[in-house]
């Protein structure tokens, strides 16, 4: 999968799992997360969704902590939770807010194969040991039998891929910088009008 990464996502990986700020920022980037899945959506879904959204999100910081926690760096331990939210999506018909196409499911998740296993996870069930009840969001099933992906990116299942700072795919993510500022992470700063997508 590709994703971007920058200080920010370094200063969130460090605030959450810190006591206080950490809910702070666990807040804050459930929320940036609701947003930008949201705005995927298609037209009159979205508001139907956040809930079970937010939810589902708010679980899948605790995904994230433990793959921190693992080994994993933090590239990877991201990348774990977004392949969770495609499993959901998927699993929902909502395949316009996907990431990758539907054909790549097996391949991610084979790749951190061993890790989800331990915690359950699977595509069929995203959360494994995550979950619990969240709000009911309807399906659209429909989707499935034609899969429209205007979001997804097809051929980066083999590895984790980081846009660099000049925009090239970086595999493997990039190094981590030397003191990271915390308040740098989402939600540190209570003046922090950014809305930069930490997804």
């Amino acid at each position: 999968m590709k994703l971007r990464q920058n200080v920010r996502h370094f200063a969130a990986k460090q605030a959450l799992t810190m006591p206080v700020v950490g809910e702070k920022v666990r807040e804050k980037l459930v929320g940036l997360h609701v947003d930008v899945f949201g705005e995927k959506a298609a037209d009159g879904r979205r508001t139907e969704r956040e809930p079970r959204l937010e939810a589902f999100f708010d679980r899948t910081f605790d995904t994230y902590v433990d793959a921190l926690t693992a080994g994993f760096p933090e590239a990877e331990a991201r990348e774990i939770t977004h392949i969770q939210a495609n499993f959901e999506f998927y699993n929902h018909g909502w395949t316009e807010m996907m990431e990758f196409p539907a054909d790549e499911l097996e391949a991610h998740h084979d790749r951190y194969g061993d890790f989800f296993d331990r915690h359950g996870i699977t595509i069929a069930d995203p959360l494994g040991e995550y979950g619990g009840d969240l709000p009911d969001a309807p399906s659209t099933p429909e989707r499935l039998d034609d899969p429209v992906h205007p979001h997804a990116e097809g051929g980066f299942a083999d590895d984790v891929y980081v846009e660099n700072g000049d925009g090239e795919p970086v595999v493997g993510g990039c190094e981590e910088p030397e003191n990271v500022d915390v308040t740098a992470a989402p939600g540190v700063d209570e003046d922090d009008g950014e809305n930069e997508a930490q997804a």
